[in-house]
């Protein structure tokens, strides 16, 4: 899978490798040369327009999950109250994937699927409804966590992805020793968190209160990674992307599910803010507002960008699962806890203690020893599977 590629060109220089004489370990350069290699014939196999889509997926779940991340807290620090109104502005920026469709239907050659299939149809429906459950998760945890806590939690997610892909989508997402590392770091420092619940709690917040905000985040984490695998089995079974050759041509399917996912949540959202007379609290939460500038206006700016920054956020995570796999959708999702992290401890002053400094350390050591393993056992597999005359050529250069 394009995952596979992509990590192994990403860390190939990282691991030491024996010449076939036993020899030493070989030198930098010959590592840096190595890697250049790699990424070069990485990069010929695909075009580049998918290396582009890929690129721009993947700094788009960078950048937007962080600062809906942190627009959260600033609307419960604002004295925004409901978790349904932030569950709602997570999926009302449903339009904005349906708009990025109408110039791929006028202007390129992609054309709609339609009518869907009852199959589609149904995935549609359920993953909306998956999203919408996701949704109210986090805005339950990010009202009683700080947000540099509640990213470390939701480091689990790399966890569950793992997990979820392998059993649901299968081969293309294998679990090996690095993931099982991985997976075992990264719980170790989500139960640091947990055993140092009294250091960072906000005043006002119970220890009942903490840990069901704890709690929720694990689920949330765990939903995402169902929610990721699912979405890559809609893709292969209903969406067949041709093959990677042709998955650039064809990514118009990803906003096609993406809207359809998105309004499904958003219906299933309304209807709860409907039903806990949400709508008539935005009008209220809005007049006492008192976070970006306040008033109606600072509660329109946040709760605007935060259904902007979700929706970019969760259009790259499903642009990585199409171009790539669950796991590397993971990969990524783990990748921006340090960076929300760090902003939260930068804007919100939330409170960084020793134990906090330490899962945060824990955290990026399983991303990295995920990272190293994977592409140290990519590299294994590829010289297996080579040439008598590949490995000779290969020996030439090492010794």
């Amino acid at each position: 899978g394009i995952s596979r590629v992509f990590l192994a060109v990403a860390m190939e220089g990282s691991d030491s490798e024996i010449t076939s004489n036993g020899g030493p370990s070989v030198s930098l350069r010959q590592k840096a040369s190595s890697l250049m290699a790699s990424s070069a014939a990485a990069y010929r196999s695909k075009p580049a327009s998918f290396w582009a889509l890929l690129a721009l997926s993947g700094g788009a779940m960078l950048t937007a999950f962080p600062a809906a991340s942190l627009l959260s807290r600033l609307y419960y620090n604002g004295g925004g109250q409901s978790k349904w109104i932030l569950s709602w502005s997570a999926v009302a920026g449903w339009p904005i994937p349906a708009l990025l469709l109408l110039p791929c239907y006028l202007f390129g050659d992609a054309s709609p699927t339609w009518p869907p299939s009852p199959w589609l149809c149904f995935w549609y429906a359920l993953l909306g409804l998956l999203s919408a459950a996701d949704n109210l998760m986090y805005a339950w945890a990010y009202e009683y966590l700080p947000a540099s806590t509640a990213s470390l939690v939701a480091a689990s997610s790399l966890a569950f992805s793992a997990v979820f892909g392998r059993l649901i989508v299968g081969k293309k997402n294998r679990i090996g020793l690095s993931t099982l590392n991985a997976i075992v770091v990264i719980t170790a420092g989500v139960v640091i968190i947990a055993l140092d619940s009294g250091s960072d709690r906000y005043p006002g917040i119970t220890g009942r209160q903490y840990a069901l905000g704890f709690a929720l985040d694990v689920a949330g984490s765990a939903l995402h990674g169902l929610i990721f695998a699912l979405s890559e089995l809609v893709f292969d079974k209903h969406l067949s992307n041709g093959g990677d050759g042709a998955a650039a041509t064809r990514f118009h399917v990803v906003l096609e599910q993406q809207a359809a996912v998105s309004l499904s949540a958003f219906a299933f959202t309304s209807a709860g803010l409907a039903a806990t007379d949400g709508f008539a609290a935005m009008r209220r939460e809005a007049a006492g507002f008192t976070a970006a500038g306040g008033g109606a206006a600072g509660y329109a700016m946040v709760v605007g960008w935060s259904a902007a920054t979700f929706q970019l956020g969760v259009l790259g995570a499903t642009g990585v699962v199409y171009l790539g796999s669950t796991v590397l959708a993971g990969v990524l999702n783990a990748v921006r806890v340090p960076l929300t992290s760090v902003a939260a401890v930068v804007w919100f002053h939330d409170p960084m203690s020793g134990f906090k400094i330490l899962s945060l350390v824990i955290t990026v050591w399983g991303f990295g020893s995920y990272m190293v393993g994977h592409s140290s056992a990519k590299k294994t597999a590829r010289e297996r599977g080579s040439s008598p005359q590949q490995h000779r050529r290969q020996n030439q250069i090492r010794s």
